[in-house]
């Protein structure tokens, strides 16, 4: 019987016992994250294993007719075509209801609190003083962040850590949630209130139909003047137009961004968000690496692996969109 082929996009060198799984149920072929190698390389495949450099889209999958399974060892799913992969009966494996093992994932929390402290205490402009042989301990002045709002929007897994090292900071915590949602020191409030009252918000939801664009113009002119934005979501929740006005013109004084709206493109480098950061300190950016460290990456991928082989052999337990 023909071994399954799969298509591993995924950079696996540092985790051989993950590539022994997934070369357990089939023939494993290992590309570059690019668009041009998953195109070539998808056409007769039966299984993908997904990286977040790189998007799948509607035309690759229609030019892959035996493509029967995407696993991606993520909970965000922007990276695939969800519509042209129900269209075409294609399972899509994902992290996002694996609750008891994302418990233990916290690298995006972490970073997201490295991004506040960050913006708080203005670091890259102290350590670029220092590259230049420069003191300067009275120029780059920051903010403690004990005793100001945290707003937390999204008390999901990552909003309630977030939450809770809030309130290991001495912070005043606010969350907003449409479920609701009972946490021991955190106050829940509508959206508007939190804009109004938060000297950092922090943004934890999913990107959906109803998220995408939810923090518009409107509602970041609503924000406290002098306040930190933080995005380790999803790009398109924010309007990064009005998000670099707010940034320009107030009332924000930084933002930490670990995604941007359109990470596949080509032209990254020319991304109007990036232009702005080489030139204003008030915007740091990361490249997506929330979820990219050692002990996440392990546990991540090996679920994911497990959850292919396990679909791959007829048994797709944990089976989701």
């Amino acid at each position: 019987m023909k071994r399954p082929i799969v298509v591993c996009a995924a950079d696996l060198a540092h985790l051989p016992a993950v590539c022994g799984l997934l070369e357990s149920c089939g023939e494993v072929r290992y590309i570059q994250a690019t668009p041009e190698a998953l195109a070539a390389a998808i056409a007769d495949a039966d299984a993908y294993f997904a990286s977040m450099h790189v998007r799948i889209t509607a035309d690759m999958m229609a030019a892959a007719p035996g493509l029967r399974a995407i696993a991606t060892p993520s909970t965000g799913l922007d990276h695939i075509d969800l519509e042209a992969a129900r269209q075409r009966g294609i399972a899509v494996l994902s992290l996002k209801d694996d609750r008891q093992l994302l418990d233990r994932i916290t690298a995006t929390a972490e970073l997201a609190w490295a991004l506040i402290l960050t913006c708080a205490r203005r670091f890259p402009e102290a350590m670029e003083a220092v590259r230049r042989g420069v003191w300067a301990r009275d120029l780059v002045r920051g903010h403690q962040i004990a005793y100001k709002t945290l707003g937390v929007l999204g008390l999901g897994r990552l909003g309630t850590m977030v939450a809770q090292y809030g309130l290991a900071f001495r912070m005043r915590v606010l969350g907003c949630d449409i479920r609701p949602v009972d946490l021991p020191g955190v106050q829940r409030v509508d959206l508007d209130r939190l804009l109004g009252e938060s000297d950092v918000l922090t943004i934890h939801v999913h990107l959906t139909e109803e998220t995408r664009g939810l923090i518009g113009r409107r509602r970041l002119q609503a924000m406290k003047p002098g306040s930190i934005l933080i995005n380790t979501s999803r790009g398109a929740i924010v309007d990064e137009a009005a998000l670099l006005e707010a940034l320009r013109d107030g009332p924000l004084a930084a933002a930490g961004l670990d995604v941007i709206e359109g990470e596949w493109r080509e032209d990254i480098a020319d991304h109007p968000l990036m232009a702005y950061a080489r030139t204003h300190p008030n915007l740091i950016i990361t490249p997506h690496v929330g979820g990219v460290t050692c002990e996440s990456q392990e546990m991540a991928y090996q679920a994911a692996a497990r959850k292919l082989v396990d679909w791959l052999a007829g048994n797709p337990a944990g089976e989701g969109r």
